[in-house]
């Protein structure tokens, strides 16, 4: 027999390391010792394993050798040469890099050597980047890779790391927790304690020869620390001398796995079925059910619409189902809008998918244009110290293709741990050639056709971005009066929200007109005064002139009915150039149109001192000048809004540009009458004001953007080398072409001045098109428009999607749809609610309560969602904040719940409404229905027993109770059909809920274990409801699925009868008022006589057919029933459960009367006196002004429970009385 050699050492973690791979080891494995290896056998050290009995056998020696052969023994070393490879290397990395910082940090604790935290966290910190995407280190189960690793860390996580580094390496910390509790582990270390505060230990007399002498005091509490120090080494040694022992023969009681550390530990390559023969473990785990499934489903092509079909271009009668999904951001990782999305659209593919239809849910990703430009911009800074100008133009662009090809695909792993069923062969990129070229021809085509024009206008600019942005990456600030904002190029802070208040001087007169500005800088650029035609105060100055007080500059007074007579002094300042509104007066009044900023933020066109100076130092010295003037009038606090940009958090300036244009006004009225004549279905229909609103006075689209990163716009100016051509303006369209390529668009230019093509000189223009227009042609570019066949998946069928994009995305892909392909691109929109937190309140990371799904599937600590914040961008203070909220939500951190319960979770909570309040219990509440259905499934699958075979029909003699549960399942799958069919999916997992959890485990399952149960009826439950729940549920369903046998489809599938239902209705209602009357007499075990007295013959026969289930539901001794005039007998509690049915429960003889009479006494005199404190309280004189109101409130509710409570008591007391 084989021996291993061990220290007994606890902290010994070669030896250590040693015995956890002996632990994945089959039965036969090496006996233990915990001694030196006999001399003769040259044994290095320990550990040492002896493969035979005799001292020539086999020696190996070493950690790692020894590990190696028990780990190939227990399949732990993996499977194939790549995992081979990666687990040699991880333990190359635990010994070479990991052990040599443990010790290097640890030992000096025990005075040995020089500590070197920072290097050990160095190394740490590779590894927690490592473990960012994985359970386990090499494959998805625990492997050798994992065992050298964790023995290597261990003294660390004991003795050095500190909990604020563990909230660092939080990657780390979940992977070590999870490898020290697999039951292999917990054997051999027991359970770990990790390091409190990571100081080294103290000498044995705790003094130096520098401190003063100690006190008595101090001596004897340090002698009985010494004192539990040598007992808990000695405890220590023992629990490591019972370890190495050999077995007794008493049978050990099964380890109880704690919730959410089962996992599987079966070797699955990837792509391959995973095992369902094993047992399953005791209870639900999401680690355990979600390993090895999507692999799998992947691999067999469930989710690609060729699947069962020899050509999707045959026609399939069932139909054909096409979505494609709202390409996230490349740039972005999931949050629970994500996630809502996600979890929404995939319930309805896969309904679809399993009726048969041919079905296509087509996934792709956003170049998210300013977004991925910032993120590459800053790692350039940040590693190389460059910006995108010092590398250039072509450069920068390969520098974000190559940080795409490495992260950009993390996003579709975070997808598939949520388990959506995407057809990733079809995976698009809004940047890719096939993509690229549609957008290509969108924009020729409809620049060709006029749509598409150049234009002179007002745009959202950032100037840290130096770029227009549309209008949803403006988030709007609101301020109700003077706030001091932080602006991106500013050391101090900047000043809104307040009103300022200066006078113009009228020409020729002594008169000054009082205008009024949030933004007192733009005054520079002021060209006319503006007030209402019917101002009375203002109708002498019709015509007049004010003066600038610093610009040789007189601007007219005009009318216009824009202005509001009741608002400030009633006349306005027009900056035509810098302002929406003023920008249309200007337009009105033919005004000057002064652009006194450039694209940086610093002032142009404007007199000394101002002139170069940034635009919020202006704002300073402006006002400054002003008051020096005199013409200051006053300063006050003013509620506005501020525009501020989403990506650069710079503060938003409208500034006149040069653009592209959509004209929308033609396409907007056609995507208005779609929906009007109902070839468009928007639901919910309270949407349609909204897209009626928009598209009835939809503005042109500004279509440009000055950036790199993104579709460059194939539009070239003009220059012709001729001189009976006249040299063009950049605002003029006549010198602007668009083509496919360079030389297309000079053959262009050509033929339209009538010039041969060498005299044509062209400039490409620099800017590239918004996001949002590859974004509109996603759902037919996807397919190879224009130059493949859109007629198998285009025109889609839904399109599904929050409702704060309706306009941003939902109108264009409308519009644009009908504009190049003559087809709508889906023919309904379903569009989903806001996830809010549980309070109501936006998703913000300031407010600390932005959730991550995949912390909500695999569970956080408070310290992990701590660390989270603090690497982050936010501000300290909003860190601080951040935290607060956090601990106030999340108190405990986010327990484990897995995907299948967050997914179930948002469904339900998917009401048609704009807002969802989501609230993490509920999502842990679905993870207990998890775990309820895993226990009945394993309970029913008892039952049925290993040699069940289904029959192809049901028996035709099912009993009464399988009859009913028939019916209620035919009635959970109509109501699941007309959900799917209505996007009402509250209606669906509510169906599905109260049939596995009321119907099937609280009643039908209950009533089976006194009772022979019809197994085929039991069968058809189980099969039909896990198909049923599958969509919202998938990887537990297919956990539970695939361990039943396989039935035919059945022909005739169970009906709904509604006399049965009705029937079931009114017993229920009789257990449940039984159940209650056993409550209030507190008869938990005690089986009682109940007699029902019954209205009618026909109540009593009702009441005979269903005894049994009244019997076993209510736990009663016997059911009796009685008609109308026959006596029930003394001695029972009377309830009335119906007006056809009363409940009479015998008591007498059963429980202690005078006893219980006695009880109800002292709780009646408790519930008063706690009555009358709360009525003192309620009635002082202050109470109504002082008490909070929420407190008001449950004082009101208490005392209403208290008075219930009450009048029950003294019901049950008068009733007692009577059986005395």
């Amino acid at each position: 027999m084989a021996t291993l050699y061990v220290s007994p050492h606890p902290d010994d973690f070669r030896s250590l390391l040693a015995l956890i791979a002996l632990e994945f080891c089959p039965s036969s494995r090496p006996r233990t010792v915990t001694e030196d290896p006999p001399a003769s056998l040259n044994a290095r050290s320990r550990p040492t394993l002896v493969l035979g009995a005799g001292e020539g056998d086999a020696v190996l020696s070493g950690a790692s050798a020894v590990a190696w052969y028990l780990a190939s023994l227990g399949k732990r070393a993996g499977t194939g040469a790549k995992q081979e490879s990666e687990v040699r290397q991880w333990m190359s990395f635990a010994e070479n890099e990991l052990t040599p910082v443990s010790c290097a940090v640890v030992f000096p604790l025990l005075g040995l050597q020089h500590s070197s935290r920072t290097e050990m966290l160095r190394v740490l910190k590779v590894l927690n980047q490592a473990l960012e995407p994985k359970t386990f280190l090499v494959g998805e189960s625990i492997t050798l890779a994992d065992m050298a690793v964790a023995a290597a860390v261990l003294l660390p996580f004991k003795y050095a790391l500190e909990p604020s580094d563990r909230k660092v390496l939080t990657n780390v910390t979940r992977w070590f927790t999870t490898c020290v509790n697999q039951p292999q582990f917990l054997k051999v270390l027991g359970k770990i304690t990790l390091s409190s505060n990571g100081t080294p230990a103290a000498d044995s007399s705790g003094a130096t020869a520098n401190d003063p002498p100690k006190t008595e005091a101090q001596l004897k509490k340090e002698a009985k620390k010494r004192e539990k120090l040598e007992k808990f080494q000695q405890k220590k040694e023992m629990e490591a001398k019972k370890k190495t022992q050999p077995p007794t023969e008493k049978k050990a009681k099964p380890e109880k796995k704690e919730l959410g550390v089962i996992t599987y530990n079966v070797p699955t390559p990837a792509g391959e079925k995973k095992d369902v023969v094993s047992p399953l473990p005791d209870s639900y785990s999401p680690q355990y059910v979600e390993a090895a499934w999507y692999p799998w489903w992947e691999k067999e092509g469930f989710f690609k619409p060729e699947y069962g079909r020899k050509s999707i271009s045959e026609q399939n009668p069932r139909g054909i189902f096409m979505m494609c999904i709202p390409p996230p951001n490349v740039t972005g990782s999931l949050h629970l809008g994500h996630a809502l999305t996600n979890a929404i659209q995939d319930c309805l593919t896969r309904w679809h998918r399993m009726r048969g239809e041919t079905t296509l849910w087509n996934p792709g990703c956003d170049h998210a244009g300013i977004a991925t430009q910032v993120v590459v911009e800053k790692k350039l800074m940040r590693e190389r110290g460059m910006s995108r100008h010092d590398l250039g133009r072509e450069n920068f662009i390969q520098e974000v293709w190559k940080w795409k090809n490495e992260k950009g695909d993390r996003i579709y792993h975070q997808l598939k741990k949520l388990g959506s069923s995407l057809d990733w062969d079809r995976a698009c990129f809004t940047m890719d050639t096939k993509l690229s070229n549609a957008v290509q021809e969108a924009f020729i085509r409809m620049h060709e056709e006029g749509v598409i024009y150049r234009s002179k206008r007002l745009v959202n600019w950032s100037c840290s971005l130096n770029s227009a942005i549309s209008d949803i990456e403006v988030d709007k600030r609101e301020l109700t009066g003077r706030t001091l904002l932080p602006v991106p190029g500013y050391k101090d802070k900047v000043e809104f929200g307040v009103l300022v208040s200066f006078a113009y001087k009228v020409d020729g007169s002594d008169e000054e007109v009082i205008v009024a500005t949030t933004r007192i800088e733009t005054m520079l650029g002021d060209t006319a005064v503006a007030v209402h035609p019917a101002d009375p105060r203002y109708q002498h100055l019709k015509g007049k002139m004010v003066l600038h007080p610093f610009c040789d500059r007189k601007m007219p007074i005009v009318c216009d009915d824009f202005v509001d007579i009741n608002f400030g002094t009633g006349a306005v300042k027009i900056t035509p150039a810098h302002d929406h509104n003023d920008y249309e007066v200007g337009e009105r009044h033919n005004l000057a149109f002064i652009n006194i900023m450039d694209e940086n933020g610093l002032l142009i066109n404007v007199p000394p001192p101002f002139l170069g100076m940034k635009r919020f130092e202006a704002r300073k010295a402006v006002l400054q000048a002003l008051k020096d003037r005199g013409q200051f009038k006053e300063i006050k606090d003013n509620p506005m809004v501020v525009p501020v940009c989403s990506r650069s958090k710079d503060i938003v300036e409208p500034l006149l540009k040069p653009q592209w244009y959509v004209n929308c006004r033609d396409m907007g009225k056609q995507a208005a009458d779609v929906v009007r004549e109902g070839q468009l279905k928007i639901i919910p229909d309270h949407h349609l004001k909204t897209w009626f609103s928009w598209m009835d006075n939809i503005r042109d689209w500004c279509i440009s953007r000055q950036l790199w990163w993104g579709h460059r716009i194939p539009a070239y100016f003009i220059t012709v080398n001729d001189p009976s051509v006249k040299p063009g303006e950049d605002m003029d369209g006549h010198y602007w072409v668009s083509g496919r390529s360079e030389e297309e668009a000079r053959e262009k230019a050509a033929q339209r001045f009538n010039v041969s093509a060498d005299k044509v000189t062209l400039r490409q223009d620099e800017d590239v098109l918004d996001t949002w227009f590859s974004s509109g042609i996603f759902p037919f570019s996807i397919f190879g428009w224009p130059n493949e066949d859109l007629n198998v998946f285009y025109p889609g069928t839904l399109l599904e999607t929050g409702h704060d994009i309706l306009f941003f995305w939902v109108a264009r892909m409308v519009m644009m749809g009908l504009k190049l392909t003559g087809k709508l691109p889906f023919k309904e929109v379903y569009l989903h609610a806001v996830v809010r937190d549980a309070h109501g309140r936006k998703m913000s990371k300031s407010l600390g309560n932005v959730i991550d799904p995949l912390d909500v599937i695999t569970g956080i600590s408070l310290e992990g969602l701590h660390a989270q914040l603090t690497d982050s961008n936010l501000d300290p203070l909003e860190v601080e904040k951040a935290k607060q909220g956090q601990k106030s939500d999340y108190p405990n951190g986010i327990p484990e719940c897995g995907t299948d319960a967050l997914r179930f979770a948002l469904c339900a909570y998917t009401s048609q409404g704009r807002d969802i309040n989501l609230d993490v219990n509920r999502i842990l509440g679905y993870r207990h229905f998890c775990n309820k259905l895993w226990n009945a499934v394993k309970f029913a699958m008892k039952t049925l027993g290993d040699n069940f075979v289904p029959s192809e029909k049901l028996c035709g003699d099912e009993s009464v109770s399988d009859r009913w549960i028939l019916s209620r399942l035919s009635a959970a799958v109509a109501l699941c059909d007309a959900g799917f069919k209505a996007y009402d999916f509250p209606a669906i997992t509510t169906a599905i809920y109260n049939f596995w959890l009321y119907e099937l485990c609280d009643i039908y399952l209950v009533r089976s274990r006194p009772a022979l149960v019809c197994r085929q009826t039991l069968y058809t439950c189980l099969e039909v409801g896990l198909r049923l729940l599958s969509p919202l549920m998938p990887f537990v369903t297919e956990e539970l699925y695939q361990r039943l046998p396989r039935r035919r489809p059945q022909s005739d599938p169970p009906q709904h009868h509604e006399e049965i239902d009705r029937d079931m209705e009114f017993i229920m209602t009789v257990v449940k008022t039984i159940r209650s009357l056993r409550a209030d007499y507190n008869l938990t075990k005690t089986r009682a006589d109940c007699y029902l007295q019954c209205i009618d013959s026909a109540t009593v026969s009702l009441v005979q057919k269903y005894s049994l289930q009244i019997q076993t539901l209510s736990y009663s001794q016997a059911i009796i029933p009685l008609t109308a005039n026959q006596p029930v007998p003394e001695g029972c509690a009377v309830a009335i459960a119906s007006d056809r049915c009363t409940v009479n429960l015998m008591l007498k003889g059963l429980i202690d009367v005078e006893k219980e009479v006695a009880k109800l006494m002292t709780k009646k005199g408790d519930l008063e006196k706690q009555m009358e404190k709360l009525r003192e309280k309620m009635a002082k004189n202050d109470y109504k002004e002082k008490v909070p109101v929420k407190v008001q409130e449950q004082d009101a509710e208490k005392l209403r429970q208290s008075q219930t409570e009450l009048e029950k008591v003294k019901e049950a007391m008068e009733n007692f009385r009577k059986m005395i």
